[in-house]
């Protein structure tokens, strides 16, 4: 079984169900005592969004570059980011590492094909919504068209998602907001819903949605524990 590096606290709240849902796989599959090896490196969010906030994107990559390579010495055997919006600075981080990193794009992609569905909206911050970083990976290499919200909408769910989810707050009127937004999605066309930020399964289910729900928080933490596990099976 392979070390996975999980880089998390962006927020805290949605690395714990990565650390869960590995467990409980690597346990389901081997039976036993079995755990997953893991090493964790969380970082202080606050840090993290103050430079988002500023623009100061090559912060942040520096940031997450520390915290990458304090994995890899640690032992990791692979680098999990464990939030969506980070996955910007993947090609910056990628380079300047000797490890592979599991993108969040080819788990909810591969989850999203498994189900032939061809057209999916996409929910997440305003720099996951609005930016190419994603939309353009889930397109060039997947071969999936996106649809997104509009102008106020993403402004509506990028509040929701900074000042309740990521401080653990849930609120019926945001679940309301939320199903709205995934419907005006499916009317344009969107066959699946991308929650294309790991705290957003705090606040809906496939209840909210007539459409498959791809929660990337789960699929992210799947694919990390199959990538562990795949020496296991040969």
């Amino acid at each position: 079984m392979k070390i996975i590096g999980l880089l998390g606290g962006m927020s805290w709240e949605s690395t714990v169900p990565y650390y869960q849902v590995i467990n409980d796989i690597v346990r389901r599959r081997l039976g036993g005592l079995h755990s997953a090896k893991i090493v964790l490196y969380s970082v202080d969010f606050f840090e993290i969004a103050e430079l988002q906030r500023a623009g100061n994107w090559d912060g942040a990559g520096q940031a997450m570059i520390a915290a990458a390579r304090a994995l890899e010495r640690a032992g990791a055997e692979c680098l999990v980011i464990c939030t969506n919006t980070m996955h910007k600075l993947v090609p910056v981080i990628e380079p300047a590492i000797g490890i592979p990193v599991l993108h969040i794009v080819d788990a909810a992609a591969a989850a999203v094909k498994a189900q032939k569905i061809q057209t999916v909206g996409l929910l997440g911050t305003q720099f996951t919504m609005a930016e190419g970083f994603y939309r353009d990976r889930l397109r060039a290499r997947h071969g999936l068209t996106v649809v997104i919200p509009d102008d106020d909408a993403r402004a509506q769910i990028h509040r929701i998602i900074f000042d309740e989810l990521c401080v653990g707050i849930v609120r019926d009127e945001s679940r309301a907001a939320y199903r709205r937004i995934m419907a005006q999605l499916v009317h344009r066309g969107a066959q699946g819903i991308v929650l294309g930020c790991t705290e957003q399964a705090m606040l809906v289910t496939s209840e909210d949605t007539p459409v498959p729900l791809f929660d990337t928080t789960r699929l992210h933490a799947l694919y990390a524990a199959e990538w562990a596990l795949a020496e296991q099976h040969k």
